[in-house]
């Protein structure tokens, strides 16, 4: 991703009405992943309300390891209160029903709304943008069920605006490539192990550190289906020697590369 980026006017203008939203919270708990989105809330939220913001991360098995490294070591960066929470996984979710992420946001921000309640925070937040709204996300029905605000939204903040303005404030995740829960790579309907969650995201640090930044590993069972951008998937053909032993030793018997290019949520989508 190219570094000449210049915030746009309009950018500039909405995040001061984020600034605004979020100081009318009076105090807050940011639910805090580490992405691109939450972030510059964050951020941002750290700006508007001083030492009455908080940031939380819920570890779960589900959930990338160094992803939570980052949000640790950014939290730390900005001297917000941070808290790590562990959540064993949940039952409901071991078959990996087509409405995990309804499931999962219900249970994870139960937790954060108990969490901003002990801490005496009148609102939790999430990073859900304006183009959220225009991708299959069932979590945003139990994000409204539980009156948990997502300000960027509010403020009308495309991706695009989030991304100019992590520029802008130099912040680390501004060119970070979209990441989901390791649950994404599953099929729906089929019983997911902790190992099996191990190995794609053994198999996806491998392949991020070897040039391909926005990856997904697809798990089928002894099949790992890459996907990649159209741009790289030439590239990846050509380390095909290489990542083939490498995801053979990670347990896999067979690797393939999906054609089709890299596509958001592929498994995790009611009609698969």
């Amino acid at each position: 991703m190219t570094t000449n980026i210049v915030v746009s006017p309009g950018a500039i203008q909405r995040y001061q009405t984020l600034l605004s939203l979020l100081t009318d919270t009076t105090s807050a708990l940011v639910a805090f992943s580490g992405g691109v989105d939450s972030t510059l809330l964050l951020y941002a939220t750290k700006e508007a309300l001083g030492d009455k913001a908080m940031a939380a991360t819920i570890s779960t098995p589900y959930t990338p390891k160094w992803e939570i490294t980052e949000a640790r070591k950014f939290a730390a960066s900005i001297g917000v209160k941070y808290s790590e929470i562990d959540l064993p996984f949940p039952e409901a979710l071991r078959m990996n029903p087509p409405d995990h992420c309804y499931t999962c946001k219900k249970a994870l921000f139960s937790m954060l709304l108990k969490v901003a309640m002990d801490r005496g925070l009148s609102s939790v937040l999430d990073g859900t943008n304006l183009d959220d709204l225009g991708d299959y996300r069932p979590g945003l029905k139990a994000l409204r069920e539980l009156g948990v605000m997502s300000p960027l939204m509010e403020a009308e903040l495309s991706k695009q605006d989030i991304r100019e303005l992590s520029h802008h404030f130099n912040l680390p995740t501004w060119d970070k490539p979209a990441f989901a829960c390791l649950l994404s790579r599953m099929p729906v309907n089929k019983r997911v192990t902790e190992s099996a969650l191990t190995r794609v995201e053994q198999a996806e640090i491998y392949l991020m550190k070897n040039g391909f930044p926005a990856v997904r590993v697809r798990h089928h069972g002894d099949v790992a289906r890459i996907e990649v951008p159209h741009d790289q998937i030439a590239t990846l053909v050509s380390h095909g020697h290489h990542i083939n032993a490498r995801l053979r030793e990670l347990g896999y018997r067979h690797v393939a590369v999906d054609l089709a290019g890299y596509s958001m949520g592929s498994l995790n989508r009611p009609s698969e």
